[in-house]
């Protein structure tokens, strides 16, 4: 059995998540987080409100830091390492923390600067997100594209599992896709509740702010392999910062990383963190592996025994 474990991004938060881990480890979600951000935590994260909650600055370091302390309790439980690990979006920072990339604060502080540079990049033009449901990735690159050469601002953002594939742009250009889907080849295009057009071009101000950040960090060597989301393959350590800066604008490409997880050799995954949002891409992306859901430490329990029992 060889297993990856998969870490959430940004859209996995809900108000009243990580009760239990706020209870179980407070030294860590409690102590050390509110020190690194200047704000509590556990309150935003338990008491909201959703609004408070879902913004970029809020939602980013809140599913970081709940995501690592469920992968910590999993990694106490389970033996051997991970034959590897990736994350979507967000979910790479933690990924890298669990591998020992960084330790958690400093990752917590990255996650933190990253989520409010995006937050201020998104202030700037209005935009949002799309869902494009039965849509093959070629034929939504090219409406992309096609849009862009009429003087539109749309891109691919998201390819997360086949006929899963997320746009982002001006708030124009995705009311025009939502608008005309069905003449464009999208079986239907859902406009997503989010802050912006993330990992497109117009996140561009948010770069060097990031760049700046990661200045200032050593990336020590990687316990094991995560694969980025700008090349859909594992990443050296030397690499990191360089995939980190290039994912705020790139395209996240999980359906193909998780594609290449099980062409080499991984049979299970493992959700670990808030929600379930890449066990489902997985089950799409990776058919006929077993995939397995860690959001609270009830579940970990769960995940780890069977993980053991393999």
């Amino acid at each position: 059995m060889r297993y990856a474990v998969l870490f959430p991004g940004q859209g996995s938060q809900r108000v009243g998540m990580g009760a239990d881990l706020f209870d179980a480890r407070p030294d860590r979600l409690v102590d050390a987080s509110d020190r690194v951000l200047g704000w509590s935590l556990r309150e935003v994260c338990l008491d909201g409100p959703e609004e408070k909650l879902t913004a970029t600055e809020h939602a980013q370091p809140a599913l970081y830091a709940l995501a690592y302390q469920l992968w910590t309790e999993l990694s106490e439980r389970v033996g051997g390492p991970p034959a590897a690990a990736a994350g979507h979006s967000l979910g790479e920072y933690t990924a890298l923390a669990a591998a020992g990339a960084f330790s958690f604060e400093t990752g917590l502080g990255l996650v933190d600067r990253r989520a409010r540079a995006m937050a201020d990049a998104v202030a700037r033009v209005g935009s949002g997100m799309a869902a494009l449901l039965g849509v093959s990735d070629e034929v939504a690159r090219q409406v992309a594209s096609d849009r862009r050469r009429e003087g539109g601002r749309l891109w691919v953002a998201n390819l997360n599992a086949p006929g899963q594939v997320v746009a982002a742009g001006a708030l124009d250009d995705i009311g025009w896709l939502v608008g005309n889907a069905r003449d464009l080849g999208i079986r239907r295009a859902i406009q997503l509740d989010v802050a912006g057009a993330f990992h497109t071009p117009l996140m561009e101000p948010a770069v060097s702010r990031l760049a700046d950040a990661l200045a200032g960090v050593g990336i020590r060597p990687l316990a094991f392999p995560v694969w980025a989301n700008v090349t859909a393959r594992p990443m050296a350590g030397s690499q990191v910062k360089e995939m980190l800066s290039r994912q705020i604008t790139a395209p996240v490409r999980f359906g193909e990383t998780l594609r290449g997880m099980a062409d080499a050799g991984v049979d299970t995954f493992v959700h670990v963190g808030p929600g379930d949002v890449t066990a489902g891409l997985a089950r799409r992306a990776a058919r006929g592996c077993r995939v397995l859901v860690a959001s609270s430490i009830a579940e970990v329990e769960e995940v780890a025994d069977r993980l053991g029992r393999s």
